[in-house]
C-alpha cells in the first residue's frame, strides 16, 4: 500500500505544471548550435506539433486560432492547409525584420516541418462526422501532442517559431506585456480565419483554455526525464 501511494505521489508530481523553460541536456548554446541529436529532437517536436494540429482539424469541432486562419486562406486560394500554414509563417517572418528579431535554425525548421506534417496528418487522419465524444477525444489528443511537441522544440533553444518571435519582438519594441501581445496576435489571426470561413468552435475554445497547461506539464515531464 505504501509503495502504491509513493508511486501515485511521484506520478502526480510529474503532472505539476513547470514554471519556467527547463534547461536539458539537448539545450543549445545559441540558435545555430546544431548537433545530430538536437536536430532530431527538434524535428520530432515540430512533426508532433503538426500532427497534433491535424487531430484538431480532423476532429471537426474547431481548430487552433492560427490553423483557423490557415484553413480559411486555403478555402480562397489554390493552397492546401499545409501550404497556407507555410505561407503565413513566411509572411510573419518578414515582419520580424523591421522589429529587429533574428531567426535561428529552429525558426526556419518550424516553417517547413509543421506545415508538412499538418498536411500529412490531415491527409491520413479521417474527419470525424457526428460523434461529439470522438471529436472531443481527438481534440484533447491534439492539444496534448501540441503541448509535448512545444516542450521538445522550445527546449532545443534553436530559435522561436515565427509567431512566438513576433510576440517577443512586439514586446521588446512597444513595451506591451508578452501575454497581451500574444493575445492580440491570436485574436487577429482567429478573426481573419473566421472571416475567411475557417472552422472555429468548441475545439478552438478547448485549445485556448488548455494549451498553456499542456505545455507547462510537458515541460515538467521533459525536465524530469532529460534534465542535465
Amino acid at each position: 500500500m505504501d509503495a502504491s501511494k509513493s508511486l501515485l505521489k511521484k506520478t502526480l508530481a510529474l503532472l505539476v505544471p513547470h514554471k519556467t523553460v527547463p534547461h536539458v541536456w539537448w539545450t543549445a548554446k545559441n540558435r545555430w548550435d546544431l548537433s545530430i541529436s538536437r536536430t532530431l529532437i527538434l524535428t520530432l517536436g515540430l512533426a508532433l506539433f503538426g500532427i497534433g494540429e491535424s487531430f484538431l482539424v480532423q476532429s471537426g469541432i474547431g481548430n487552433s486560432p492560427w490553423v483557423v486562419f490557415s484553413q480559411g486562406l486555403s478555402l480562397h486560394t489554390p493552397l492546401s492547409i499545409g501550404e497556407s500554414t507555410f505561407v503565413i509563417s513566411a509572411v510573419i517572418l518578414l515582419l520580424w525584420l523591421p522589429l529587429g528579431e533574428r531567426p535561428g535554425f529552429g525558426t526556419i525548421a518550424n516553417m517547413f516541418v509543421i506545415a508538412i506534417f499538418l498536411q500529412i496528418g490531415v491527409f491520413l487522419i479521417p474527419l470525424v462526422h457526428a460523434n461529439i465524444l470522438l471529436s472531443m477525444g481527438m481534440a484533447f489528443l491534439g492539444i496534448a501532442m501540441v503541448g509535448l511537441a512545444s516542450a521538445l522544440y522550445i527546449t532545443c533553444g534553436l530559435g522561436p517559431g515565427p509567431r512566438d518571435g513576433l510576440m517577443t519582438a512586439l514586446h521588446k519594441k512597444t513595451g506591451v506585456r508578452v501575454g497581451r501581445a500574444r493575445l492580440c496576435i491570436e485574436l487577429i489571426a482567429l478573426s481573419a480565419g473566421i472571416a475567411l470561413g475557417g472552422r472555429a468552435g468548441i475545439g478552438t475554445a478547448m485549445f485556448a483554455l488548455l494549451i498553456g497547461n499542456s505545455v507547462a506539464v510537458s515541460f515538467s515531464l521533459v525536465h524530469h526525464f532529460a534534465k542535465k
